[in-house]
């Protein structure tokens, strides 16, 4: 059995008198895809900054490696080995595929007192790593606004990887792309998955999740309505309790009343 990397128990989070979460519990093991799937409104953006540290929870315990932590912060979670790719990527289009990768995180070399950008070793560090994702730049130098949207993705996902997550989270990485760079991302995750890193991967696309996931999560109004294997759930089933079958079938109904 794959080892549980972090663990979130009956948590709970609270924004005064709204209930975002109400008692979700989750395991993340190393070596998997974890989809985390659910409507505009399931709190599945509030459970991802809950386990990367931007959100402490109102109750509940967040557990690393069997051990109870409380993350002070976003950069807290990072040390821990909990990385988090948002929609947005957090990256500058205009400058190169290096600068990007290494942005905040610059390796320096020492000339006496003197320290320098390590351009060398940055630019050799950035050419291996998007290999291993199956990226192929002409050149380190080359500029991010120029990459795919499937492959900026996967400049955000090997730069998490290099610098230590042991938990990535994707946010919705397959949202606005086309087919093409939908396999990508989804064959950059698989490789991501190879090295034991365990992977949350957040989406509305329950095809895209089944192509790719071990575990399925549905959240439904800060609730998990249960976790199922992979081959244990169809695709039509964790549609309908995504989309809140039930609900749609009453509504149905009650339009055909109508006609």
């Amino acid at each position: 059995m794959a080892k549980t990397i972090l663990e979130l128990k009956n948590i709970e989070k609270h924004f005064g008198m709204v209930i975002a979460l109400a008692g979700v519990s989750i395991a993340i093991n190393e070596g998997e895809v974890h989809c985390l799937l659910g409507d505009n409104g399931a709190g599945k953006s509030t459970l991802i900054k809950t386990m990367s540290g931007v959100h402490r929870p109102t109750r509940g315990e967040l557990l690393l490696d069997g051990k109870s932590v409380a993350f002070a912060g976003a950069r807290d979670a990072i040390d821990g080995g909990i990385a988090t790719v948002f929609q947005d990527l957090a990256m500058i289009p205009l400058m190169s595929v290096t600068r990007n990768f290494f942005l905040g995180r610059e390796p320096r070399k020492r000339f006496g007192p003197f320290r320098f950008y390590d351009f060398e070793m940055a630019n050799r560090v950035t050419m291996e790593e998007m290999t291993r994702m199956g990226i192929r730049l002409r050149e380190p130098g080359q500029a991010v606004g120029t990459l795919s949207g499937g492959e900026r993705q996967s400049v955000a996902i090997a730069r998490a990887v290099y610098f230590g997550a042991r938990v990535l989270i994707l946010d919705e990485p397959t949202s606005a792309l086309g087919v093409r760079q939908t396999a990508n991302v989804l064959a950059t995750i698989d490789r991501v998955r190879s090295k034991g890193v365990g992977v949350v991967f957040i989406t509305h696309n329950v095809r895209h999740a089944l192509a790719i996931g071990d575990r399925f999560t549905v959240l439904n109004h800060g609730k998990t309505l249960g976790t199922a294997l992979r081959g244990e759930v169809s695709h039509d089933e964790l549609q309908n309790l995504m989309a809140g079958g039930q609900e749609l079938v009453e509504l149905e109904s009650s339009l055909r009343g109508r006609v």
